[in-house]
């Protein structure tokens, strides 16, 4: 279930009440006539999308002009009195329209700055159709599509929601590569009340043998789910190789590699879920590195390790349930030392190399666990600890997460092979 704010009302208190948007997600089973009839509405969604964005892409390099929405959706009524594509009318036009939107808004975002440019479409992937209020009704606990003659039939999962009493702003229907089809009910809720009071802060540190490593100790092991089938996934993309393209055996091989993925993301994506709301339950207040993984993935020897660790979408995850539950969720510098730094006294070795995973401070003698001391350090960078120099007085950074060490007192002896870094240096 995802959650996103989409706005918020003014009452004659000055208070702020927001709208959260909430998604439901369920499996579908619609009989051979509403799985045709769909099928047709993803076909008719496609070329709706490919011609439109062709058509931009042929306007902008002749005539160096934009497209507006006004623009396409004069278009789509004309290309449905052609005779080549007046099949589009046996579909509902809601899906259509709606496609129309979505690409103006990517259109949008890739101007902005926030989203890659839009691609074509094409039948081998996830297809989807959206029905807005005015495509669907739900009558006697059934949900009925436009153009359908009978309810659909889903299975809905979520206890204590009645369906009849939801009220959605849109409807979703999907069907994934492997055949699964899934129906998602988009609805505007009001902002749930916050959890009540933890009394406690984590830093937390991410990496790739153990998945997270908390500022108390605790170490989350990475399950590592692609290992378990990877045999089994290079097993049958093999067999897809050697088949004739355009074969039936061929469309039938691709849905059983799509199942392989599919399992392999349905247990990430329940891993990251779980892990994400035990923190946001247990702690007040997370705080975590702004990692950039796509600029991780570049060394091509830990690149599979980064990305079967799906970071990007484990923050997304503490992002959106924080400010549900009205907790607080704290990004440091990504360039903030948190591993060379002893979390004890405060001070920043010169070097460590990435296969050193435990040290010895040269000038507290405290001894460290890199992972674990690199959560600590997260937690004071994000202002919600602190360390001790050698006088005993409290160390926090100032400003910039990137803290430098204070000028020792009392020389010690380094560790072999690990510099020190004096004070000013």
């Amino acid at each position: 279930m995802r959650h996103r704010r989409i706005g918020f009302t003014q009452d004659l208190a000055s208070c702020k009440s927001f709208l959260v948007r909430t998604a439901y997600k369920v499996r579908a089973y619609p009989d051979a006539e509403q799985a045709a009839l769909l099928r047709r509405t993803f076909g008719c969604v496609r070329v709706v999308w490919n011609k439109t964005l062709a058509d931009r892409q042929r306007r902008y390099t002749l005539e160096q002009k934009s497209t507006s929405y006004k623009e396409t959706d004069a278009a789509l009524a004309r290309w449905k009195h052609t005779e080549e594509l007046a099949f589009l009318s046996e579909v509902s036009s809601v899906p259509l329209q709606q496609t129309l939107r979505h690409q103006h808004a990517a259109f949008a975002a890739f101007f902005k700055g926030s989203a890659r440019y839009p691609r074509f479409k094409n039948r081998h992937g996830r297809q989807s159709a959206h029905f807005t209020r005015s495509a669907f009704r739900i009558k006697n606990g059934g949900l009925w599509l436009a153009k359908t003659t009978a309810p659909l039939r889903i299975v809905w999962t979520w206890s204590g929601i009645d369906l009849s009493e939801l009220d959605p702003t849109m409807v979703i229907v999907s069907r994934e590569p492997d055949g699964r089809w899934f129906m998602t009910f988009a609805v505007d809720q009001a902002d749930p009340a916050p959890l009540p009071g933890a009394g406690d802060a984590v830093g937390v540190d991410l990496g790739i043998k153990d998945f997270a490593v908390l500022s108390t100790g605790e170490k989350i092991a990475n399950p590592r789910h692609m290992a378990r089938y990877e045999r089994g996934l290079r097993r049958h993309q093999r067999r897809l190789a050697r088949m004739r393209k355009g074969s039936a055996n061929r469309a039938k091989q691709r849905v059983k590699v799509a199942r392989k993925h599919s399992r392999v993301r349905g247990a990430r994506r329940d891993f990251l879920h779980k892990t994400s709301t035990s923190l946001v339950r247990q702690f007040d207040t997370i705080a975590v590195e702004d990692l950039a993984p796509k600029n991780m993935v570049r060394n091509r020897r830990l690149a599979k390790s980064i990305s079967e660790a799906s970071w990007g979408e484990f923050r997304a995850m503490l992002e959106y349930k924080a400010e549900r539950a009205g907790r607080s969720l704290v990004v440091i510098n990504r360039w903030y030392p948190s591993s060379k730094t002893c979390s004890a006294c405060g001070h920043l070795l010169a070097k460590l190399s990435l296969g050193t995973r435990h040290w010895t401070c040269p000038a507290c003698g405290t001894r460290h666990d890199r992972d674990t001391n690199a959560a600590k350090n997260i937690l004071v960078a994000a202002g919600l600890a602190g360390t001790q120099n050698a006088c005993g007085g409290d160390v926090r950074p100032q400003g910039t997460p990137l803290r430098q060490s204070p000028v020792k007192q009392e020389l010690s002896d380094a560790s072999p092979g690990i510099p020190v870094l004096q004070g000013g240096e």
